[in-house]
């Protein structure tokens, strides 16, 4: 895909690390909604703002039957520090091999910062329903207010 994948779409099932050292796929959260937020990079202020809010707001979307995962490139290593830093409860994974889950969504892309041209994560939030389809997108989000605005729509979902 060369466009962010949109609402209706399955939700490619591709293989992802976590920081323990394990695997998380899509299809683990069949039959529950998950969202799915990809963030460029670990301990910068905005990653690290929007993990936090999600984090603080983990017990509305458990009780919304909705599980969490904060997805970046960052290796295992650097997501175990990030979780340790921040007391972060929200799930993390890592996205680092080429072809990837970030790739096949159109969210890993060319971006441009000060005239220079470099791949980098866009700042993207999927709601999956229960079925394994996009149910809403967030593209190129804006961190502030954005788990709560996120938190609304899976209780509506």
């Amino acid at each position: 895909m060369s466009d962010f994948a949109s609402v209706g779409d399955a939700l490619p099932d591709i293989e992802m690390g976590t920081p323990d050292g394990g695997t998380v796929k899509p299809s683990d959260f069949h039959g529950k909604k998950l969202v799915l937020f990809f963030y460029p990079k670990d301990n910068t202020p905005g990653c690290t703002t929007e993990a936090k809010d999600f984090t603080s707001l983990k017990s509305e979307f458990d009780a919304a039957g909705t599980q969490l995962l904060g997805v970046s490139k960052d290796s295992a290593k650097k997501h175990q520090n990030f979780i340790a830093k921040h007391d972060l409860t929200t799930p993390l994974a890592t996205d680092a091999e080429e072809g990837g889950l970030s790739d096949a969504l159109g969210v890993w892309t060319e971006k441009q910062m000060y005239g220079k041209t470099y791949m980098g994560m866009v700042r993207t939030t999927y709601l999956v329903g229960a079925n394994g389809k996009i149910a809403q997108v967030w593209n190129k989000v804006k961190v502030k207010g954005h788990a709560e605005e996120v938190l609304a729509a899976a209780k509506a979902l």
